[in-house]
């Protein structure tokens, strides 16, 4: 397993400054939000694209791909009622997939649990099926560009759509292409009954990324999961992809979230 780091938590750094600290202390890969390139994905040129994908690879990172997708530009959601608004969403999808693969990633991780979560009257059924019209445009140009798109279960104190990783195989079923697999997330599945191990044993087949911090918000190691069973159980299920650390509390500074999360993780995975 190789470490990542997402670079929102780099916020006000230049793009090099982020790709050369995390190389030096040890991580191989950068998950990028796109908000923190432009407002929307159509904004970033492609020169401007293959001058981010030169400086990340020259200095021994590499892009693994997207997250934080629906967070700009406004108005776009995945389980919404009105066709019109899917549409929206399911070109953007589209532009995603383009820049990912421009930038030299190969995963998309679908979060955005404020584009999602299930508006007044539309029930479970009716979100799975919109959701699903909104994903499956993307999900050949994917495959051709070797972009999966990985959905991720969260917890109920953040959605109301998709909580439990049982929940996101269902769905994943359901759109049954080779290009939709899912994302899971420590944090996430902290909120699960199951114990974590459990719970990443019972995904084998369908795990495509995997990120690592704590419920505490913070990186991991920097608050009460343990993680030898989590990375005894990923060995388990043959997963040998990124361990990408996602903060939500930048409170303690980017430096020491980065620093004290890969040293954790390198001692975890001996």
């Amino acid at each position: 397993m190789r470490f990542a780091i997402c670079n929102e938590m780099f916020e006000g750094w230049a793009w090099e400054r982020v790709c050369e600290y995390a190389r030096g202390l040890g991580y191989e890969g950068l998950e990028v939000a796109p908000f923190t390139l432009a407002d929307s994905a159509g904004q970033v040129s492609p020169q401007r694209r293959a001058e981010l994908r030169r400086a990340a690879e020259s200095r021994g990172i590499q892009v693994l791909g997207l997250h934080w997708l629906l967070v700009k530009p406004p108005g776009l959601y995945i389980t919404h009622p009105d066709v019109a608004v899917r549409r929206r969403a399911a070109d953007y999808f589209v532009q995603l997939v383009n820049l990912c693969a421009d930038l030299g990633g190969k995963v998309m991780v679908i979060g955005s649990p404020k584009q999602r979560s299930l508006l007044p009257g539309v029930t479970r059924d009716a979100a799975l099926g919109y959701a699903l019209e909104v994903f499956r445009p993307s999900l050949d140009p994917a495959a051709r560009r070797g972009v999966t798109l990985a959905f991720e279960p969260l917890a109920p104190a953040e959605t109301d759509f998709v909580n439990r990783v049982a929940d996101a195989i269902e769905l994943v079923k359901r759109v049954d292409h080779p290009a939709f697999r899912i994302n899971i997330d420590v944090k996430a599945m902290s909120s699960e009954p199951d114990p974590i191990p459990d719970v990443i044993r019972s995904a084998k087949g369908y795990v495509a990324h995997v990120q690592v911090n704590d419920p505490n918000l913070l990186g991991p190691g920097m608050g009460g999961v343990k993680y030898e069973p989590i990375i005894a159980a990923l060995r388990g299920i043959g997963y040998d992809g990124w361990l990408s650390v996602e903060a939500f509390d930048f409170k303690p500074g980017a430096e020491r979230i980065a620093r004290e999360s890969v040293e954790y993780l390198k001692q975890v995975t001996r």
